[in-house]
């Protein structure tokens, strides 16, 4: 009886052994580095459980055992902490790494960048191409309403959402600037402002010229001057819902919508396009200037003139310049 119970306790021990060293392994296998030698995207859907998440992360690439995540992640970590959405996986995170980033929930941050100038149309657009985002956008916002910068979001966010953001962003920005704004400029409210703000930004794209084309709009209101801007001729044809798509014409600038401020005194109804930041401060705090024309200097920028024998000197070198353009192209 004394052998077969000193059998028993050997046994015993050897069981304890194996299991320990079984455990012991499991950990070490758990946390060594893994397979990853660059960075892999893994999408975890919601919902899904251990064992079709440990197959995903092994099919990818990720960990080089789908049953050692699975028992290494019940012993050593926290399976229900695991969360859904898109993560990155970068060189050598053990499985340890890996189940602490799963249940950390640092999902891959992806960026919209929303340029200046787009009309809500062309904004919406770009919403519909961002794969990442979810959901449709039932109706196209105001143009003037989107605050043009660069927005983050994480895979599965609202189309719908980043939309709202954009027009409260706009909100916030046109309410502060406004607070800012300079003494004794001829605009009532914040929406003529933000009128202003657009023309000015399809106007120009150079930083630097933006408050000065600014101050030639502002100072040609003071005077009652039409504002005689292009873009606001194509947007009264398009309503921003299309590019135009060809040159202006000498009929569409006698063609009097509400927009053509060749035809009308003022500002235009409403906003031509969507300004950012600057050109919003641009259209509240204008440089003070003499200059009451502008035109397209072939550099970029912009030809500037306080008269309008100037201004039409400036006309013909433009034109020059174009026809310089067009003889370059069919030579």
């Amino acid at each position: 009886m004394r052998r077969l119970g000193g059998i028993a306790i050997a046994v015993v021990v050897v069981l304890l052994l194996a299991a320990g060293g079984s455990w012991f392994f499991l950990k070490l296998t758990f946390e060594e580095p893994g397979p990853v030698t660059e960075e892999v995207v893994v999408v975890v859907p919601r919902g899904a459980g251990l064992a079709a998440i440990a197959d995903d992360l092994a099919e990818a690439g990720v960990v080089s055992d789908p049953t050692v995540f699975r028992l290494g992640v019940r012993l050593f970590a926290d399976a229900r902490a695991l969360q859904a959405g898109e993560y990155a996986f970068t060189y050598g995170m053990s499985m340890k790494d890996v189940a602490e980033l799963l249940a950390s929930g640092r999902t891959v941050v992806h960026r919209l960048t929303v340029p200046e100038g787009l009309t809500s149309v062309e904004i919406v657009a770009l919403l519909d191409e961002a794969e990442a985002l979810d959901g449709e956008i039932g109706e196209v916002p105001p143009d003037g309403t989107l605050l043009p910068e660069t927005y983050h979001f994480h895979r599965g966010d609202s189309r719908a959402d980043i939309l709202a953001r954009m027009r409260q962003s706009m909100t916030e920005a046109l309410a502060e600037v406004w607070e800012q704004r300079a003494e004794n400029l001829p605009l009532k409210s914040p929406e003529e402002a933000l009128v202003l703000a657009s023309i000015v930004e399809k106007e120009t794209g150079v930083d630097g010229e933006r408050a000065l084309v600014a101050g030639v709009f502002v100072n040609r209101l003071d005077k009652g001057m039409p504002l005689q801007s292009d873009p606001t001729v194509v947007y009264g044809i398009t309503l921003g819902k299309a590019p135009l798509g060809r040159s202006l014409t000498r009929q569409d600038l006698a063609n009097p919508t509400p927009y053509n401020t060749y035809q009308i005194s003022g500002l235009p109804p409403g906003p031509i396009a969507n300004p950012g930041r600057a050109a919003l401060e641009a259209a509240v705090n204008p440089a003070e200037t003499e200059f009451l024309y502008f035109v397209a200097a072939g550099d970029g920028g912009h030809a500037f003139a306080k008269t309008l024998a100037e201004h039409n000197r400036n006309v013909a070198k433009w034109r020059k310049h174009l026809r310089s353009l067009k003889k370059k192209q069919t030579d």
